[in-house]
């Protein structure tokens, strides 16, 4: 079986090269899909639509263009993983494993201990919580194994 694994959350470090290099050097199964990381471009995505002079409606129209992608690569994941990091406040991950947990989609997080607390709700829908990239990696090798 492939697996579809959707990453989601901070955009600010390089977990997402670490899971997706780890897997690799163990042949994982996994296809890895993403919403757009390049903040500059997720900010601007609704800017087709027209230029809007207020921030709010800005980010309105961006959020909901954004969603199209985020939406649909969720629904087809069969697992995702969901990042908080502790530069920024990540409320779109924290959206985005609501989302997850509605659809009966399993998760894992991925953070540091230091915000167990604030992120309770959403590690308790989990099915794990993880401190690396690495512990990331060795959860795919086991869930995505044959045997």
């Amino acid at each position: 079986m492939n697996w579809t694994v959707y990453l989601s959350g901070e955009i600010h470090s390089d977990w997402r090269q670490k899971i997706m290099q780890g897997a690799k050097e163990y042949d994982l199964p996994i296809e890895f899909t993403s919403a757009v990381t390049e903040h500059e471009a997720s900010d601007a995505a609704g800017d087709v639509l027209g230029k809007d002079k207020n921030a709010f409606w800005r980010d309105h129209k961006s959020s909901k263009v954004n969603s199209i992608r985020t939406k649909n690569l969720i629904q087809k994941c069969d697992i995702a993983i969901i990042r908080f990091g502790d530069k920024y406040k990540q409320w779109n991950a924290a959206f985005d494993a609501g989302y997850c947990s509605a659809l009966g989609k399993p998760y894992i997080t991925l953070h540091a201990d230091d915000i167990i607390h604030p992120l309770k709700e959403v590690d308790a829908a989990a099915m794990a919580w993880a401190q690396t990239p690495e512990q990331v990696v060795e959860l795919l090798k086991y869930t995505t194994s044959d045997s």
